[in-house]
């Protein structure tokens, strides 16, 4: 269950279709496979079978569970380098701690948000903290990486932290569903997300039965992905469930509708809705490095090794183990 909830009846509604809007159509929808990221925590490559065009301005994305770990289970990263993009790191359930070398870092919970700015390179960790590693619990997130364009590639690393309660809230037209804005905008509502490329990214409860149509800027390109539930996506209503994306195409506004019923555990359709501006040039992507060039990779890489990200701060925030009964 999603940490941000709101009465959907005392909320700003999303204005109607106006009579040139057009809506739009599906051109794709693939299923993401499973695999594990860092130390060992299940995820779902989202973005898996794609063209890089049709993600642009976006990389990568991981569903980071939905899982409810056991006592000593809980998994996240070490620390390691990135350089050329943007981390975004939403979490729907649990919490995750993140510590970088540039001083950012805190608890990211109860529908938070970390957007880390690699820019010109950085390191930094995400784990667990040590309390949830000891009892365990549900973790359930995405990690998403928005490319930056070749003029800010080495911009200055900058770390935000949005909290659950920052992210504007609106209802669809006929209130069955909720939509949480963190970044860009949706019928002239923003929200709190600060972004080098123009994006707009939101997450939407939708409830069984109901409907949401939205405006969607006619320069951005359109991705939905089902976090959990089934439901239909476009004007004709293609069938989406759990772990598919939607490439859709040109048009004004975008439709996603939940099914009538709903298997468990999933009690309504939960999408992220999102989009941006193509940058239209060339991506060199090599493990945590998002560059322009072949040598702008290298040169990272050699960046890093030579220890010109920063370094791990004394007294930093590592992966944390279990505790073990002493024997004797």
């Amino acid at each position: 269950m999603p940490a941000i909830t709101a009465d959907t009846l005392t909320l700003p509604r999303v204005s109607a279709a106006a009579a040139a809007d057009t809506e739009r159509p599906v051109r794709s929808i693939t299923t993401g496979p499973r695999g594990y990221e860092g130390e060992g925590f299940p995820v779902v490559r989202a973005f898996a079978g794609v063209s890089t065009a049709a993600l642009d301005p976006f990389v990568h994305m991981d569903q980071m569970g939905a899982v409810e770990y056991l006592p000593g289970e809980p998994r996240g990263t070490d620390w390691h380098p990135h350089r050329g993009f943007e981390t975004v790191t939403y979490m729907i359930d649990g919490r995750f701690a993140h510590q970088d070398s540039h001083c950012g870092g805190g608890l990211i919970g109860d529908g938070a948000t970390q957007w880390m700015t690699a820019g010109s390179g950085i390191l930094h960790i995400e784990t667990p903290p040590a309390e949830l590693v000891e009892s365990g619990g549900v973790f359930h997130g995405i990690q998403l990486w928005v490319n930056l364009p070749k003029v800010h590639k080495f911009a200055a690393p900058r770390y935000q932290s949005i909290e659950g309660d920052d992210v504007t809230l609106l209802a669809s037209e006929d209130g069955g569903a909720l939509i949480r804005i963190i970044a860009g905008d949706i019928d002239g509502h923003r929200g709190p997300g600060r972004t080098y490329t123009p994006i707009t990214l939101a997450h939407a409860t939708i409830e069984p039965g109901a409907r949401l149509n939205i405006p969607w800027k006619r320069d951005f390109n359109a991705l939905v992905y089902v976090l959990s539930g089934r439901g239909s996506v476009g004007p004709v209503g293609h069938p989406i469930r759990h772990g598919q994306l939607a490439v859709m195409g040109p048009g004004d506004r975008l439709t996603v509708a939940a099914a009538d019923s709903q298997d468990a555990p999933a009690p309504a359709l939960e999408v992220l809705v999102l989009g941006g501006r193509p940058i239209r040039e060339a991506v060199m992507h090599y493990g945590p490095f998002v560059m322009s060039t072949k040598t702008e990779l290298i040169e990272a890489i050699e960046d890093f090794q030579a220890g010109k990200f920063g370094s791990v701060p004394p007294g930093a925030l590592m992966p944390h183990g279990p505790r073990r009964p002493r024997l004797g």
